[in-house]
């Protein structure tokens, strides 16, 4: 894998990191850990605190940047806002564009897409929040029994994520989901492994096995030390293996996503089948991180993976070139 770059070809990084969404504190870090790793591989790097949409956009143009590496988790950084504001300011970014951002943090619009292109994914419903009550009097009740999982559409790191065991849990579970959207998805629950696949220049990475200690994947088990563990690469037979690595990549490209992106997954522990939950397009990117994890095990190093994001920026742009120039 190519992952030296000209620094003088590449010009000032500029890592966007924090950002308005309630995963401010989680871009911090995977922020810093990029304009680390990138500082000391000798590049002009700068770090630019995204606190709210108008100044960054006035910041965005003096400063001076060729290139930016985003780090921005959740809303405006994964739904397309930040893409587009780069776009119209000419300024080359990591990743995806704002179409495919858009649509793979939106689980309604994702599950949409997983469900045309034959992507296996868990029987869903969707609540908008005026159906609410309706639905606490048993109306509009999943064909799917208890428990079931609630969450809302348009948020990471299963912030606002609940699953329900009994009924007298559903009011409760359905106030949190509310809170983060005006949509939310009721999803049938499914016993088994949590997984991963990194992408990375469209080649699937190793799988991640996830082993929470909490009831499920929750916020505090993905952030706190000790509270989950990982292996990499997971103790799959080959042809499971194969077979998520294969899911993983069929949702990468049904949603458009472009160079990286992180896929999860669940193993059913009732008949080994697969089911893709979601594709993050701007997943972790500390050193602890799943993506990183994942291309340690393929041997490439933190650094190796954050200067191949900004080579494959930089190749979209010659490719982007050499198109207009045979269309002319």
């Amino acid at each position: 894998m190519k992952s030296r770059l000209d620094k003088n070809s590449v010009g000032r990084i500029g890592v966007l990191l924090g950002g308005p969404s309630s995963e401010r504190s989680i871009s911090i870090k995977s922020g810093n850990a990029v304009y680390g790793e990138l500082l000391s591989l000798g590049y002009d790097v700068i770090k630019i605190d995204v606190k709210d949409i108008p100044s960054f956009t006035k910041e965005i143009v003096v400063s001076g940047i060729n290139v930016a590496f985003i780090a921005l988790h959740g809303r405006f950084g994964e739904d397309g806002g930040v893409q587009q504001l780069l776009d119209e300011a000419g300024i080359l970014y990591i990743g995806s564009g704002p179409q495919a951002s858009r649509i793979a943090l939106d689980k309604i619009a994702s599950k949409e897409v997983f469900i045309e292109h034959n992507i296996p994914t868990p029987n869903y419903i969707v609540l908008a929040n005026d159906q609410r009550e309706s639905f606490l009097r048993g109306n509009n009740l999943p064909v799917f029994p208890l428990p079931f999982v609630v969450k809302p559409s348009k948020e990471g790191s299963s912030i606002g994520m609940s699953i329900v065991r009994a009924y007298d849990m559903i009011a409760m579970a359905l106030d949190e989901a509310f809170r983060y959207d005006d949509k939310i998805i009721v999803e049938r629950y499914i016993e088994g492994d949590d997984v991963t696949v990194g992408i990375l220049d469209e080649t699937p990475l190793p799988v991640v096995s996830i082993k929470p200690k909490e009831e499920f994947y929750n916020f505090e088990a993905k952030y706190t030390n000790g509270m989950s563990e990982y292996v990499v690469p997971a103790h799959l037979s080959e042809r499971t293996t194969k077979r998520v690595q294969q899911l993983a990549l069929s949702a990468h490209q049904a949603l458009g996503c472009d160079s990286f992106s992180r896929v999860d997954m669940l193993i059913s522990k009732q008949d080994n089948s697969i089911s893709v939950l979601e594709v993050n397009t701007i997943p972790g990117l500390t050193l602890s991180s799943l993506l990183p994890k994942a291309a340690k095990a393929a041997g490439i190093d933190f650094g190796q993976m954050c200067v191949e994001m900004i080579r494959l920026a930089l190749k979209k742009t010659v490719i982007e070139k050499n198109t207009y120039l045979r269309s002319k």
